[in-house]
């Protein structure tokens, strides 16, 4: 009697992307989505809109800029609904002195990197953040 192969399913983690710029969204998707789960929003009024549509996302990555609602404004009403509160945030950003703006927020950010990011930095915080 042959015996059955059972797979194991391996639970992925999921992670919000919300960033206007086409050319990233798919880097973010080409590195990711072997791992995670990927949702990619291209503006904070559309992500908001995908979480209270119920989706609870383990982590999200944030552009700074973007069309309509920008990353600030963005994770600041994350932070600030309390659902979302401890969902680990990464931001990114081609701004120059990155580290001074991101201790000027009124809100806590876990990780922020500066773009042009290196994919294997990212997918270690990714991994730090949520292992």
């Amino acid at each position: 009697m042959k015996a059955k192969s059972r797979a194991l399913k391996v639970h992925k983690k999921s992670i919000l992307i919300v960033d206007g710029g086409l050319n990233l969204s798919k880097l973010y998707n080409y590195i990711l989505a072997s791992d995670y789960y990927v949702t990619i929003k291209s503006n904070g009024i559309d992500a908001l809109g995908w979480l209270e549509d119920g989706n609870d996302p383990d982590l999200i990555i944030s552009s700074l800029r973007m069309p309509y609602f920008n990353g600030t404004s963005f994770i600041e009403n994350l932070k600030l609904s309390g659902f979302y509160r401890n969902t680990p945030v990464i931001l990114l950003s081609g701004e120059d002195n990155l580290a001074e703006k991101v201790q000027k927020l009124s809100f806590k950010v876990d990780s922020f990197m500066e773009k042009p990011f290196n994919p294997i930095a990212l997918k270690t915080q990714i991994t730090q953040l949520i292992a």
